[in-house]
């Protein structure tokens, strides 16, 4: 089994937004941690500018960490915004807050932050499989997939 690994600095916004990642936020100072799938809507791909891509956006509420995903919002014009009647949780729940917080300040802020740590569970951002070199692991993406985005396709901000 191939472990996750931490994410650092760029390669977190690279790999969040990539189309279909999970990730995990971990708090350094209370170890409180949420699980998050962000998936890109249908019908976008790499040619859509990245000003005009939807994100759907679902947090793990079970045990079943491959089924127990459910909608909280998604991610549109540089925000995350909170599903409102279709999200599982409220917008005041812990876990919403955290992801508005990790889209404002580190995907699109671009702050590195010692006390939130970020982590993959060993599969490319943007296909889904497995990785197996070790910079693929560090980085969150498979070769042929960081090649499809070109990376400067998602420096974001700052």
């Amino acid at each position: 089994m191939i472990p996750g690994a931490r994410l650092e600095g760029t390669r977190i916004a690279q790999f969040a937004l990539a189309g279909n990642a999970t990730l995990t936020l971990r708090s350094a100072a209370t170890g409180a941690r949420f699980t998050y799938k962000i998936r890109l809507a249908p019908k976008q791909d790499e040619d859509t500018p990245p000003e005009r891509r939807t994100w759907f956006v679902k947090l793990l509420c079970g045990s079943d960490n491959t089924s127990d995903y459910r909608y909280i919002g998604f991610i549109r014009d540089g925000r995350f915004i909170h599903g409102a009647g279709r999200s599982y949780a409220s917008s005041e729940a812990p876990s919403v807050i955290a992801f508005g917080w990790f889209v404002r300040t580190i995907v699109y802020g671009q702050k590195a932050n010692e006390k939130l740590e970020v982590w993959h569970e060993g599969c490319c951002g943007r296909c889904g499989r497995k990785l197996t070199v070790p910079e693929s692991i560090e980085s969150g993406m498979g070769p042929e997939c960081a090649g499809k985005l070109g990376g400067a396709r998602y420096a974001l901000a700052g």
